[in-house]
């Protein structure tokens, strides 16, 4: 169970059209794919999505500081050791996607060497979790399409809306319209990016009031800080912290302060051995959690779902789970399939995925 190398390739798959919100675009996943081997023969993966407008890593520095930094200081350790692991990547401050990359590989690594699923080791709380469909910015209309072919198609009811452009009355056009278009029975919540000011927050969401809400996440920016507390004091649904709450110490930080009530957790960012303390703390803290997507593949979806399912709290709401479908290609030798709302836990030990090799040659960008 020694570790006796680790991969860092660079990849690009087009998406079928640009996901646009506040703070950013992304047309295309220029990700990292990450391999832990072993001297068994194990390798376990895992995926890398760099967020340059959220986190400041881009698609080289992933690569370089795993293969120049986080390889050399964790080669040679075993499986187990992930405490050792984790002290030794925080050493190296920042780099949360390509820390929580290593960690993950080398979770699939280990339920692979004792022929258990990673979701068993975590926790095995159950086996699925229900779907919910991130939308980003387009025209009321194409936004009304899209979450109603993907309710037709894939029988997704929760929805995330993203917000936070200007002026605010096209972002509530757009939730009402959603809300008239898929009638009462589907969940809406919307997510801001951080691209509102508090008192815009607060007069969105008044005008919004009507159409049965149930989450908002990031509508202001969290340095606003005395603006962003008098805004959650208003609401009457969770306020979710998510680029705000990217550490144990930032949630606790966010939730005793005032400046949220929720928390996301999105592995991509936080891995599994992290994102369990803050599942655990956000547990003691008696906080609603929602499992994020960081625009994952299909690779970090089935990361995500593995973490979800693992337990009670973080499954009892939709996670984010179906980005992977906007993606024209993806690595893995089979789909994921979302079935009735739905996404299972893939079978078999690890992470249950294994790596198209005729793809990754194909989609590589380090050759």
């Amino acid at each position: 169970m020694k570790i006796v190398a680790v991969e860092a390739i660079p990849y690009s798959i087009p998406y079928r059209k640009p996901l646009k919100f506040a703070s950013g675009e992304v047309s295309a996943a220029e990700h990292v794919l990450v391999r832990v081997h072993t001297d068994d023969g194990v390798v376990g993966i895992a995926d890398a999505p760099p967020r340059p407008f959220t986190y400041g890593e881009t698609q080289r520095g992933v690569a370089a500081v795993i293969e120049t930094l986080f390889a050399p200081a964790i080669v040679g350790l075993t499986l187990v050791e992930r405490e050792v692991v984790h002290a030794k990547l925080a050493r190296t401050v920042g780099n949360p996607v390509a820390k929580s990359a290593v960690d993950m590989a080398i979770w699939d690594a280990l339920g692979q060497t004792l022929d258990l699923p990673v979701t068993e080791l975590l926790g095995g709380y159950t086996d699925r979790m229900r779907v919910s469909h991130m939308l980003g910015f387009d025209t009321p209309a194409a936004m009304v399409d899209e979450a109603t072919r993907m309710r037709e198609t894939y029988g997704i009811e929760v929805f995330k809306v993203k917000v936070g452009r200007r002026p605010v009355d096209l972002d509530t056009a757009v939730v009402r319209a959603l809300r008239e278009g898929l009638g009462e029975g589907v969940e809406l919540y919307v997510d801001g990016n951080r691209g509102w000011t508090a008192a815009e927050s607060a007069r969105a969401m008044k005008e919004m009031s009507d159409l049965g809400l149930t989450l908002a996440e990031e509508l202001c920016p969290a340095d606003d800080v005395l603006g962003r507390r008098w805004l959650v004091q208003q609401l009457d649904i969770p306020f979710v912290a998510d680029e705000s709450a990217t550490t144990p110490a930032e949630v606790t930080r966010e939730i005793l302060g005032g400046s949220a009530t929720a928390v996301s957790i999105k592995t991509a960012r936080t891995g599994f051995t992290t994102s369990q303390r803050t599942h655990h703390l956000c547990e003691g803290l008696g906080v609603d959690v929602v499992m994020g997507n960081q625009i994952d593949g299909q690779l970090g979806t089935a990361c995500t779902v593995a973490f979800g399912a693992a337990f009670d709290l973080t499954s009892r709401r939709a996670g984010e789970l179906s980005n992977f479908l906007d993606m024209s290609d993806d690595l893995l030798t089979e789909s994921l399939e979302i079935r009735d709302g739905t996404l299972s836990v893939l079978p078999g030990s690890g992470l249950g995925v294994r790596i198209d090799p005729d793809k990754l040659a194909r989609y590589r960008t380090d050759q």
